[in-house]
């Protein structure tokens, strides 16, 4: 597979299968999310398999996800400092976008082109497109026009045009709703530290007892439960707009 497809946007089929040792070298993955603690709750397991295979994976959040009622962008910036040294990522990026009121916008969409470009990923992940809270489908929404802006000639965006070959989405959702997956990663060798890495946020996650118990419990039930339909003891759903292809069938657990 080759990098990002400069003035090309022709994404026919999406591949998961690679031998790893030709494509640790190669793969550049970019998350993206609403707020510091989105993608980790999301994806972390994922994040933490990915790092671990060799491949680089860079953090982009909208915004600081504050004003919160337990938070402050001081103790923010530390929660995300401490989690990104936790999942190994090479970057993380978190953007001037007002939280909670996040507008999709070509401002908005400029400036994470911009990222796009600096990074030049292959791989783009985003929220899950069906949710309650407005910044989320706002990220998706700018997400997937700043791809496009991102392959742009003749632009005042900086950096070299890029057009990541794919998008996938992990699940973050405010809604109840069961997302079909277009594939489950399993993360039973992760999920524990993906817990050690949701407790970094505990202005959101575990100011008191009774919230962490709730958010941990909700973790491992949703992961077990998507790692049970592959087999496994847990696993992350992703979603695709467009199909998922298979290099080899092997590759199926």
């Amino acid at each position: 597979m080759g990098g990002c497809i400069p003035g090309s946007f022709n994404t026919v089929r999406i591949v998961t299968y690679y031998p790893y040792l030709r494509l640790s070298h190669m793969l550049t993955i970019l998350a993206i999310g609403p707020h510091p603690d989105d993608v980790e709750g999301g994806m972390g397991g994922s994040i933490l398999k990915f790092v671990e295979l060799g491949y680089s994976v860079h953090v982009l959040d909208m915004t600081n996800g504050e004003p919160t009622p337990h938070g402050s962008p001081e103790t923010r910036q530390k929660e995300w400092e401490q989690s990104s040294a936790l999942l190994g990522v090479k970057s993380r990026t978190v953007l001037d976008l007002p939280n909670r009121y996040l507008m999709d916008g070509i401002d908005a969409r400029k400036k994470v082109a911009a990222v796009i470009r600096k990074i030049q990923p292959q791989i783009l992940f985003l929220p899950y497109w069906i949710d309650a809270h407005p910044d989320h489908i706002q990220t998706t929404q700018i997400g997937e026009a700043a791809r496009f802006y991102a392959k742009l000639t003749k632009s005042d965006i900086p950096g070299e045009p890029c057009y990541p070959a794919h998008i996938y989405y992990y699940l973050c959702s405010h809604l109840r709703v069961h997302a079909t997956p277009s594939f489950i990663l399993d993360i039973s060798n992760e999920f524990e530290k993906k817990l050690q890495v949701a407790w970094c946020y505990q202005s959101q996650f575990a100011y008191d007892e009774a919230r962490w118990k709730h958010i941990s419990n909700s973790l491992t039930a949703q992961n077990q439960y998507y790692g049970n339909l592959i087999r496994a003891g847990y696993g992350e759903p992703f979603m695709s707009r467009e199909q998922v292809g298979l290099k080899d069938i092997r590759d199926i657990i």
